[in-house]
């Protein structure tokens, strides 16, 4: 039987290799866990639970597998160090998941400290619309690698509005565009339907409207869906290679 350990830090980086200098592949942010293949005083190696992602994490002090009850469903949520909400301790990202220990008047208490009430939903929750929140990481930083509101890159944008709805997403665009498979034609796009090219992804916000985290303006955008196709192929020399739906 796997052992598993859950991400005690707000965010955590995933490295290609165990230097700091290496590659960030991916992050973990608070509540996710994972499996360790092998460890060195400095180093883990680590496989991701969530979505099977392999790399090295820095050997630090993380908590034992703890089964989430509640997961933050705003940008950022403050965690407090009392319940009188005086002394703020963190932040902890979008898609953070916590396991609430004790419940005071609107705050809940987990291992790290207090947060609002309002800033989580139980664990089974799901929207009807899986990116009904994704405007909240409108101007977030774009960031290789990212996961959080620290900084996002254009696939964990995709990938965490699915985990955060229970749903299964890989975590690089070139897996992502293997794994959906409803192909949908360019003239009959809407709203939800995700555009993948070599090395980025975009999603629908309407048929003329999409939002992606882009790596040129150095930030999470709102641009138009022709606008984009003709940029990208303009700038990267790069044409759709898919659009899906879920």
């Amino acid at each position: 039987m796997t052992n598993y350990f859950t991400n005690n830090f707000s965010v955590i980086n995933l490295y290609k290799k165990p230097t700091i200098k290496s590659e960030v592949t991916t992050q973990m942010i608070y509540g996710e866990s994972f499996s360790i293949s092998k460890r060195t005083k400095k180093w883990l190696k680590i496989k991701i639970k969530e979505d099977g992602y392999k790399g090295y994490i820095q050997n630090k002090k993380f908590s034992s597998f703890l089964k989430p009850t509640h997961k933050v469903q705003v940008l950022k949520a403050t965690v407090f160090k009392f319940a009188n909400k005086r002394k703020k301790i963190s932040e902890i990202s979008f898609g953070s998941k916590i396991k609430v220990l004790s419940k005071k008047s609107k705050l809940l208490e987990f291992s790290k400290g207090w947060i609002r009430k309002a800033d989580v939903k139980p664990i089974r929750y799901k929207e009807k619309n899986p990116f009904k929140k994704i405007l909240i990481f409108r101007n977030v930083k774009y960031k290789w690698g990212g996961k959080s509101y620290k900084g996002i890159d254009c696939s964990a944008l995709i990938q965490i509005f699915l985990n955060f709805n229970n749903k299964f997403c890989p975590r690089d665009a070139k897996d992502q565009v293997k794994y959906f498979k409803k192909n949908v034609k360019k003239k009959n796009i809407k709203m939800n339907d995700i555009i993948y090219w070599k090395g980025h992804v975009a999603l629908a916000l309407s048929k003329k409207k999409l939002i992606h985290a882009y790596g040129p303006m150095k930030k999470t955008v709102v641009m138009g869906v022709n606008q984009t196709i003709k940029k990208i192929e303009r700038t990267a020399k790069l044409k759709v290679i898919g659009i899906k739906r879920l």
